[in-house]
């Protein structure tokens, strides 16, 4: 059972954590330094971030986020204007994604990124053609893309060898991956399932094919691998 007196990390603001997240304004000198935002040194730092980017700009968490992004990229079809997709903005900015693509209709539910979405580089292509072309020339080769359905033949997440360069594609909530990203796929896998439903949640699905990728490739060493 949850301690009631342990204090809550500081992106959780539960309604029945602390009325405020985050810290207030600076006490004492100011740090130095051009990574630092004066507005929130004066009025304090609520945003949803961890505590090393307390008090930062925004452009000085995007530019410390990309020197250390992990290999994989994120997309997603965007037909039906899914609410999954801001969720899996979130998570993807949780496992550091290089990119997230959106593909279809350029105007998505932002409403489940939590804002998250001005610290990760979100890219937009007409189709699943036009993804595949864009992966097929990035530096340092082409990015395989593996779409994640539930389909026959699908290889299964479990016991394949996940790429270090890879480009995760999910379809929407319901269909799943459409004829035509099918066919754009370099492959597709699925995720074990034992209860009824034929089917799991499209973005609890890009969590646990984003995590797959962390526990075979990332530095779980590292003291930037936050853990709260």
């Amino acid at each position: 059972m949850e301690d009631p007196t342990e204090p809550r990390a500081p992106y959780d603001p539960m309604p029945h954590g602390p009325a405020e997240v985050g810290v207030g304004p600076w006490e004492g000198p100011w740090p130095d330094g051009e990574h630092y935002d004066a507005r929130l040194l004066a009025e304090g730092d609520r945003r949803n971030v961890v505590d090393r980017y307390r008090y930062w700009t925004v452009e000085a968490i995007v530019a410390d986020l990309d020197r250390r992004r992990h290999d994989f990229h994120v997309a997603i079809e965007n037909w039906q204007h899914d609410f999954n997709i801001g969720t899996i903005v979130r998570s993807a900015n949780a496992f550091l994604a290089k990119e997230v693509h959106i593909v279809g209709n350029r105007r998505w539910n932002r409403r489940g990124a939590m804002v998250t979405d001005r610290y990760q580089h979100v890219r937009h292509h007409p189709t699943v053609a036009d993804l595949r072309e864009h992966l097929q020339g990035l530096d340092g080769g082409p990015v395989p893309l593996l779409g994640v359905d539930n389909l026959p033949g699908s290889a299964h997440l479990e016991t394949m060898e996940v790429p270090r360069r890879v480009c995760f594609l999910f379809g929407q909530e319901g269909p799943g991956l459409s004829a035509a990203a099918r066919t754009a796929c370099d492959g597709t896998f699925s995720i074990a399932q034992f209860g009824s439903t034929r089917s799991i949640n499209a973005s609890a699905a890009a969590a646990i094919a984003m995590h797959a990728w962390v526990r075979t490739h990332a530095d779980l060493s590292s003291d930037e691998a936050w853990r709260g």
